[in-house]
């Protein structure tokens, strides 16, 4: 198990011990990513990109004083939170795992750190974080949000920049390295204070009982500042369940690759693979690599019959409809999947 230790109080140890058996038996999970990469949708100026849809601005190096316009546009007018939520249950999901902010820095949430925000920035003016909350407790389903915490584009001393290392062939960097090329000069430890500290404390304190946080990306955040992470969250909400992507050997379970099924012997760890439907995680409009409902169901067995969750990701376009085709998998997978007995 993944964790240093931290002191609770018994009450809480008792909260954060029910929430991990909760975690072992729930199964099956969604994740949703939606952010402004909805928008292009895997394409721009006339090219379209390869590898993951959310990583648009990084593929094609899109300026911030251009990328962040796409705020002006975001006003997905067929977003339903509750659709979302049953669309989930229907499918047979226990939990929802939902982009808070990824690595475009862009919160779906209203925050008052920064203005790049769907409240402050869009036409929209809506809390998705909010409404998919409330819709979550509604129907009886657990509610967790991503939050990455390492990769921000759209501020200067946003992580990735210590790796040297690129992504998606040699096509895309870690780090924003367009608008702010001079590694020398950056500190993510101004990032860390200046943001993502305090939006992790609104995202634990305004938006009710969290299941999990999911964090990403551990590149450029020392030991000292996940334990500082790691802390916060235990402190405002115990039995909030963090995954091993916070870095550094933290963790209240493990999360595999992107995609990556557990093997043989890890059923006496909490684990928990994140997958796709299709080849991307946010929203790309010409990708139809869809995974079958058979497919479907062997891979969710397959991680159950090791011990793991298996938590399914769809990407909803830019009017805030996860993908008919998507929803169509989903509702044929779990009628197979009763039909086959697996509970």
């Amino acid at each position: 198990m993944l964790q240093k230790p931290f002191s609770l109080s018994p009450a809480d140890e008792a909260k954060l011990a029910a929430a991990k058996a909760w975690f072992r038996n729930a199964g099956y999970g969604m994740m949703i990513h939606w952010g402004l990469y909805c928008l292009p949708a895997g394409e721009w100026k006339g090219r379209r990109m390869e590898d993951i849809g959310e990583w648009a601005q990084q593929y094609f190096r899109i300026p911030n004083a251009e990328y962040h316009r796409l705020a002006e546009c975001f006003n997905p007018m067929l977003f339903n939170a509750e659709d979302w939520v049953k669309t989930a249950k229907e499918a047979g999901m226990q939990y929802m795992v939902f982009t808070s902010k990824h690595h475009e820095g862009f919160a779906m949430f209203h925050s008052k750190v920064s203005k790049f925000n769907v409240v402050d920035a869009t036409p929209f003016g809506r809390d998705v974080v909010a409404e998919l909350a409330e819709a979550c407790y509604k129907h009886d389903l657990k509610f967790g949000l991503y939050y990455s915490q390492d990769l921000d584009w759209a501020h200067p001393d946003g992580g990735g920049y210590l790796t040297g290392k690129t992504w998606c062939g040699d096509k895309a960097w870690w780090t924003n390295n367009w608008d702010y090329p001079d590694t020398e000069k950056k500190d993510y430890t101004r990032c860390f204070e200046e943001k993502i500290k305090p939006q992790v404390k609104e995202i634990l304190t305004n938006y009710g009982d969290l299941c999990l946080i999911w964090f990403d990306t551990p590149q450029t955040i020392s030991a000292e500042q996940t334990d500082e992470l790691y802390r916060m969250v235990k402190t405002y909400q115990p039995a909030c369940l963090v995954n091993s992507r916070i870095g550094n050997g933290y963790g209240d379970y493990t999360s595999a690759g992107d995609n990556e099924m557990p093997e043989d012997g890890q059923t006496d760890l909490l684990f928990e693979t994140p997958a796709t439907l299709n080849d991307t995680w946010g929203y790309k409009a010409f990708d139809t690599n869809w995974k079958s409902p058979a497919e479907v169901v062997r891979l969710r067995r397959l991680c159950r019959d090791r011990g793991a969750n298996y938590l399914l990701n769809v990407g909803p376009d830019y009017l805030g409809r996860i993908p008919s085709v998507s929803c169509d998998i989903l509702r044929e997978a779990e009628k197979l999947w009763e039909r086959e007995g697996k509970s």
